[in-house]
């Protein structure tokens, strides 16, 4: 391995592990709930390991991955890839553009799909600029296939995704990125429970919807 590449893994995992730091102390995940991943390169994903805290990740204990989901390189025999591999692995065959993905357990965000509360509805123009819509997958049953299969009609064209009964999932340019659109995610919904509690939610005027949508396919943000 290229210094170059060996100093891009070493930022790579230190990314990672202060990234799941913060997703940890905003109560965007508990226990060992989420997972985090990065691409290495073209062909190889680093992510965090089954069963361990985000909010004491070391950059020792992420693994490497292949896109068929084969562990390359681990720091223990024993250590098995996050069990929401799988859905992993199906943004980064879908997009090229991502590099990195978060699965996290926002308490509010589950709220919303417990309740039946869309995040698609365009109702805050911040949502409808930065993200389009965010849609809620339909419900699959944690840390199984079937998670893969829920998102790989909506993951093509959005950059964060509700999970029914489960949590989200945001993608990024880097993982940076995927956490600011997971806080996002969580702030609306903690609006709309807001607004629904106090009354009549409001969607925004079609006018206001086309215009924040043109503004941005012009910033390259989406179609």
């Amino acid at each position: 391995m290229s210094s170059t590449a060996k100093e891009h893994e070493v930022t790579l995992r230190r990314s990672i592990c202060e990234a799941g730091r913060r997703m940890y102390q905003q109560g965007l995940v508990v226990g060992s709930d989420g997972n985090l991943s990065a691409r290495l390169d073209a062909e190889r994903v680093l992510i965090t390991p089954s069963g361990a805290s985000k909010g004491f990740l070391n950059p020792e204990h992420l693994l490497v991955v292949n896109l068929e989901g084969q562990v390359l390189d681990s720091p223990d025999p024993a250590a098995r890839p996050s069990s929401e591999m799988n859905m992993h692995l199906e943004a980064y065959r879908q997009r090229p553009d991502v590099s990195a993905v978060i699965h996290a357990h926002p308490p509010l965000a589950i709220a919303c799909t417990v309740a039946g509360i869309s995040l698609e509805r365009p109702v805050l123009p911040e949502v409808v600029y930065h993200f389009g819509a965010i849609p809620t997958a339909p419900y699959a049953t944690p840390g199984t296939p079937e998670g893969a299969a829920a998102i790989r009609d909506l993951i093509g064209k959005h950059d964060a995704i509700l999970l029914d009964r489960h949590g989200s999932l945001t993608v990024g340019a880097d993982i940076f990125q995927a956490l600011m659109r997971l806080e996002w995610v969580e702030h609306v919904a903690k609006i709309l429970l807001a607004a629904h509690a106090a009354g009549q939610v409001k969607e925004l005027p079609k006018e206001a919807v086309e215009s924040l949508l043109a503004m941005r396919r012009r910033a390259h943000l989406g179609s």
